[in-house]
């Protein structure tokens, strides 16, 4: 692979993910015409969307796919495509039933004023579920093109058929739910469609336990990043009153955004890796997408600086606003250092190199225990949050030129 085609390749992606996630975002100024209560309501079944651990399942078939194709084992792909299909089905159906049997029970404890909204919502979660499959699929065979078309389809979709339901036919937050499923289930058409020879024809079953070993520790080791990651908010939220609380999600949606803009670099080379592993290919894509990582983010960062005192009053609530600006500088930067961190954890992983994975684990734990600990200021809590991610980017470094990585799982 040439460097141009992954400049080309992620170019692309960070154009998509931008455009895809602005058009998500685009759902939420809705929120005027539907009313604050109904708002209030699309906000509580968005959330148990986004309780739904579909993360490993994405994660799992980019490998799969990426090791599938590079050893020629496409019918042991197929059969475990239509597995995941079939038994994300079946948990589906008989959460559905048990969603409708205590219908009368959710829609009190979630204050939902229409039994459709949960029905549109039950929709969304089948779409969520098959659609880390499939993306996953289309990463993992870095079909990058149509990744970063899915993406825009699925903000497009949602956005789209929202507006259009709340706007011509008087939805609230049932209208907005149906519009996230109808834009799920264009996406899902299309990434269906475009993985088709990966899951059409004949399949051979698989070594599960095989599977297992390659699976369970990348796992373990994107998960241990995602509370490094995230975990700071949850913390926040509990230990600070809502005011503070507002200043600090602010604050952190903007920072977390060097990392989603930079995140698709990582993206395009975490299969690659995976596939010049596998051929025992040399490669310097990790240098690469490290370097490109480390400009971008820190340029946004520095950039971050510069406008927040322009842009945060004019984006939050003023009231938001001072604390924001505060803590936005130990925000960005903790989010630089979990971004480079990211790009060497993906490489390890994507190389079968797991030894750092008990250790990334160890920190997270680390991490949430001291978030207990240490919190009488929101500065703390990002001081709390950097620390550990410089510890969590020490320890990858160290496996990745100390000679500690360890000998490859082979694929």
């Amino acid at each position: 692979m040439s460097k141009a085609t992954f400049f080309r390749q992620s170019g692309w992606m960070m154009f998509a993910t931008v455009v895809g996630g602005a058009m998500m975002w685009l759902v939420h100024p809705l929120s005027k015409v539907i009313g604050k209560a109904e708002y209030s309501q699309y906000g509580a079944l968005l959330s148990l969307i986004m309780m739904i651990p579909v993360g490993p399942l994405g994660v799992m078939f980019v490998q799969q796919t990426a090791l599938a194709l590079a050893n020629d084992r496409r019918r042991q792909l197929t059969g475990m495509i239509r597995m995941a299909w079939l038994g994300t089905f079946v948990l589906w159906l008989v959460a559905a039933a048990l969603a409708l049997w205590f219908q009368k029970d959710i829609l009190v404890a979630l204050k939902l004023t229409q039994p459709a909204a949960l029905w549109a919502t039950l929709l969304v979660a089948l779409g969520s579920l098959w659609l880390p499959i499939f993306f996953g699929l289309l990463q993992g065979e870095q079909n990058f093109l149509w990744l970063g078309w899915t993406s825009i389809i699925n903000g497009a979709g949602r956005v789209g058929a929202a507006a259009f339901i709340v706007l011509t036919l008087g939805g609230l937050a049932a209208g907005v739910m149906t519009g996230a499923a109808l834009g799920l289930a264009v996406t899902l058409a299309v990434s269906i469609w475009q993985t088709r020879d990966l899951w059409r024809g004949p399949a051979e079953p698989f070594d599960w336990r095989k599977l297992l070993a390659q699976v369970g520790p990348l796992m373990i080791g994107f998960g241990a990043f995602q509370i490094l990651f995230s975990g700071d908010t949850m913390f926040a939220q509990h230990y600070f009153d809502a005011e503070e609380t507002g200043s600090y999600v602010a604050a952190g949606t903007l920072s977390r955004a060097l990392v989603w803009v930079v995140g698709p670099l990582t993206a395009v080379m975490f299969p690659k890796i995976i596939h010049s592993a596998a051929k025992a290919e040399k490669t310097d894509l990790l240098a690469v997408t490290l370097g490109c990582t480390a400009a971008l983010a820190v340029g946004g960062a520095v950039a971050l600086w510069i406008v927040a005192p322009y842009v945060v009053p004019i984006v939050y609530n003023a009231s938001y606003s001072a604390v924001a600006i505060k803590v936005l500088p130990w925000y960005a930067g903790a989010m630089v250092v979990l971004a480079l961190t990211n790009v060497l954890l993906s490489n390890l992983l994507g190389r079968g190199q797991f030894r750092v994975v008990p250790w990334v684990a160890v920190l997270a734990v680390a991490y949430a225990w001291a978030l207990t600990r240490h919190h009488s200021s929101l500065v703390m809590v990002l001081q709390t949050a950097g620390l550990f991610g410089l510890l969590a980017l020490g320890v990858c470094v160290w496996f990745t030129w100390g000679g500690r990585a360890g000998k490859p799982l082979t694929p």
